[in-house]
């Protein structure tokens, strides 16, 4: 069958709340051109983000009502535990409330000045807690991973040379090396087992730990299924327990490929640095058995690590996700190519070549997609990736505007609605201005800053 059907029935709607143009353009002002100070109840189709905003399963709720909520050595712990060492069978594991707190004790306990740390491509908070540390945050994505236009099966892929050349030149200052699977800001590209297989054989040559930003490991391991010889018959669980197998620790954000709306954790291997991060979480997060979550949540998690490799949800996941990519590409709107798991990425620069990278062209059209059809997206480009030396800012790499589709959340018919209005917004895609920012903060700026239209 061609036909891809949701696989599972939906017991419980959330009403939307319908609003018309000249109402959208009004809380646009308000919220300064930046579409995160919105409020989500003036937005139509939400896809700002695929983070914390899945619909959680029949067997999660169920999960909830066995939550344990006991201080210490909760058994709601030990399930969450359990079902991630079947995936991912690392020696100690510290839940965290969400990712970025995985990320801050980590580069905490691992950086500082002089120290750099090599990663496909990091993201936004990622970069953030490792710069935070004054350690440098260096992408080294392969050359394809810098062209929207390119056909590649593995766009997010290392580049093994580069590497190589990174840790024969400044072997002392790496502490450990990063992939980030799928590559988020990369536009949700994912990564080979074939790279991330020789990722780990340079770590181990040069004495290096291999650490995985693993937000998106179950579409990367089924990328691979579709796209790496050798895979086509293993299950998901099989390439994704193979992955991990490469792995000697990673952060994690469960409000991705754990199918839940809080949690993350630190995994690791290192005794001495497990030691380590459970005291900064105590301080910082909680016991180590909570971590800054309840027991409803570690039981929440520990059913969306069962469900998440299910072969069935996986295979709906991308392919929703390319149709979305496809009827944009019919319509010659510039998107990243080949379509991403959890995400589609229009290419906006090339979409609105007559805007300057440095007025932000990707913010350009996020803005306009919400005022056309109450669509909100981010901007991954110059807003948040924008390089700031000697008082000049220089644009990033590129400028793409990213369409998270939320797990298990919205249907075909939301969909089809989506490409309607670019549709339109792409007929009127030379009328478009650029913006300049009359504010923002010292990092992070794309969460906060204050635009106006030129």
């Amino acid at each position: 069958m061609k036909t891809i059907i949701e696989p599972f029935r939906i017991k419980s709607v959330e009403p939307l709340t319908m609003t018309t143009e000249l109402e959208r353009e009004s809380f646009l002002k308000k919220a300064n051109y930046n579409l995160f100070a919105l409020k989500s109840d003036d937005v139509l189709i939400d896809m700002l983000t695929d983070s914390g905003t899945s619909a959680m399963s029949t067997k999660q709720w169920a999960g909830i009502q066995l939550g344990d909520e006991s201080y210490a050595g909760s058994p709601s712990f030990y399930r969450f535990e359990s079902a991630l060492k079947e995936l991912a069978p690392f020696k100690h594991i510290i839940p965290t409330h969400q990712g970025r707190a995985a990320e801050k004790i980590l580069f905490s306990l691992v950086g500082g000045p002089g120290k750099v740390i090599p990663n496909n491509t990091h993201f936004d908070t990622t970069r953030a807690n490792v710069e935070a540390t004054t350690t440098e945050a260096l992408d080294l994505v392969r050359q394809e991973g810098l062209d929207p236009r390119l056909e590649h099966p593995f766009k997010g892929n290392m580049d093994l040379a580069r590497l190589r050349d990174l840790l024969e030149t400044r072997t002392d200052d790496v502490p450990l090396v990063m992939l980030t699977i799928t590559n988020n800001s990369g536009g949700g590209q994912p990564v080979s087992m074939e790279n991330i297989r020789e990722t780990k054989k340079l770590c181990e040559e040069f004495g290096k730990p291999l650490f995985l930003d693993a937000c998106r490991f179950a579409e990367n391991a089924y990328f691979i299924k579709l796209r790496e010889p050798g895979y086509a018959d293993k299950t998901p669980k099989a390439i994704v327990q193979e992955i991990f197998s490469y792995a000697d620790g990673m952060t994690m954000s469960a409000k991705k490929d754990a199918l839940v709306n809080m949690g993350g954790w630190l995994a690791l291997n290192d005794d001495e640095l497990a030691m380590s991060a459970r005291n900064m979480l105590i301080l910082t997060e909680g016991f180590p058995t909570y971590g800054g979550l309840s027991g409803r949540d570690l039981e929440a998690m520990a059913v969306g690590l069962e469900e998440v490799v299910e072969e069935d949800y996986l295979n709906y996941r991308i392919r929703s996700t390319e149709y979305l990519g496809n009827a944009l590409d019919k319509l010659g709107i510039p998107i990243m190519k080949p379509v991403g798991g959890h995400a589609v990425y229009i290419d906006a620069r090339a979409m609105l070549p007559h805007i300057n990278p440095l007025n932000y062209p990707g913010q350009s059209l996020a803005i306009e997609m919400y005022r056309v059809g109450g669509i909100r997206a981010c901007e991954i480009g110059t807003v948040m990736f924008g390089k700031q030396a000697d008082g000049k800012e220089f644009p990033a790499a590129m400028d793409l505007v990213r369409m998270a589709i939320p797990r298990r959340v919205y249907t075909q018919s939301h969909i089809d609605y989506c490409i309607e209005c670019l549709d339109l917004v792409n007929q009127k895609k030379a009328s478009l201005t650029g913006l300049n920012i009359t504010w923002e903060p010292p990092m992070l700026r794309h969460f906060t800053a204050h635009f106006n239209p030129l």
